[in-house]
């Protein structure tokens, strides 16, 4: 699997490179650099050309409205609402009013530098800056609708139990599913992992596992409501890996702070320079970093890679209709697998960021060593 994926990483550099060519080649050939209004119309028989970093790395970032798809000149996506504060107090508005370029009250999306594609204002010295920002992007919103779903998801098992008592028999269809994850992520992952005092953090990993695992998932329906980037967004896997921190450290026990500051190894190890109680402080910090960057990376390069392999199909338009017919369908059918390895993949990332937590939760709540 890590083959593939680095495979996957290969394709998008390529197809980042032939995109950023081919739009440096098309601003050249116009005398003086300037790229003519027409261009995008150029080469495909009036097709527009698709802007293949635009569409991969569009669709990973975020962005104040929800675009849906493009039929011919018109635009069709969801706009949605803007709610920031600025030198000039709170503004609240529909998204279409800047979306295109323009400037209300004072705000605009800027365009390259520092912030590019936020909210920003000038300030007196006519310098771009950002004022704050809280506006619902979509991947705010697809956040509020994949746990909207999973709220659907549990409360609809919560009123089958209701209804069925224990003594009909084990359930069957969707809740009997849901029924075997659960089992097998309390059986076998955090009551495996955590020890003696597992059901306090059981409600936490849970749902945890159950929040990844349905942002990943939703994250592949190419459609609206799905679509959003998620979990390849580094905030959300940042505020995990937070709660995950919090929850080992802070209830970690005087064993697991003594192995901290002062661990069983040679006293040359900890005294006078503590080497060996800065590695293990240190490595209080690196454990939730690493349970933010594997999510993230691993469900953004999944994004990225199907991306990548669809846009292969627009990127040898101009190679003759032989090249294009056949990479379209070599697109098609890798596009395809990678789909289906991602189903695989996004279950595999809930899974190892549940394991990992309760790992990291386990290992906190060490007890004393006892005497020989």
């Amino acid at each position: 699997m890590k083959r593939l994926r680095y495979i996957a990483l290969f394709l998008l550099l390529l197809v980042s490179a032939a995109g950023m060519y081919a739009q440096e080649a098309d601003t050249t050939a116009v005398p003086g650099g300037a790229v003519p209004a027409d261009s995008t119309a150029a080469g495909n028989g009036g097709e527009g050309e698709v802007n293949v970093n635009e569409l991969v790395f569009g669709h990973i970032g975020d962005s104040y409205e929800w675009h849906i798809a493009t039929l011919g000149d018109t635009r069709v996506s969801i706009p949605l609402p803007v709610i920031v504060h600025s030198s000039t107090g709170w503004h609240v508005f529909c998204s279409s009013k800047i979306t295109e370029g323009q400037e209300y009250e004072g705000l605009y999306i800027a365009k390259g530098g520092t912030y590019d594609g936020k909210i920003v204002e000038r300030n007196a010295a006519g310098e771009e800056v950002r004022p704050l920002d809280i506006s619902i992007t979509k991947n705010v919103l697809g956040l509020f609708i994949n746990s909207a779903v999973l709220l659907v998801i549990m409360m609809s098992c919560v009123r089958w139990y209701k209804k069925h008592p224990v003594e009909q028999g084990a359930p069957k269809g969707g809740v009997g599913m849901m029924e075997a994850l659960i089992l097998m992520i309390y059986d076998d992952v955090i009551k495996g992992c955590i020890g003696e005092d597992y059901k306090r953090y059981a409600p936490y990993l849970l749902t945890a596992f159950f929040f990844v695992l349905v942002n990943n998932l939703m994250g592949l329906i190419p459609i609206f409501p799905g679509g959003a980037n998620v979990t390849g967004n580094i905030a959300i896997t940042m505020v995990l890996a937070i709660c995950t921190f919090v929850l080992t450290n802070l209830f970690g026990t005087k064993e697991y702070w003594k192995e901290i500051f002062w661990p069983e190894v040679p006293t040359w190890l900890k005294a006078p320079i503590p080497m060996m109680p800065l590695i293990e402080f240190f490595g209080i910090f690196t454990k939730p970093f690493a349970l933010m960057i594997r999510l993230f990376a691993n469900i953004m390069a999944g994004h990225a890679a199907v991306l990548s392999l669809i846009a292969i199909i627009f990127i040898t338009v101009k190679a003759g209709a032989v090249i294009n017919g056949s990479m379209t369908v070599v697109a098609v059918l890798f596009g395809i697998f990678m789909d289906a390895l991602e189903v695989l993949v996004a279950f595999i990332q809930a899974y190892v960021f549940t394991m990992l937590s309760a790992v990291f939760i386990g290992l906190s709540r060490v007890k004393g060593h006892e005497a020989k």
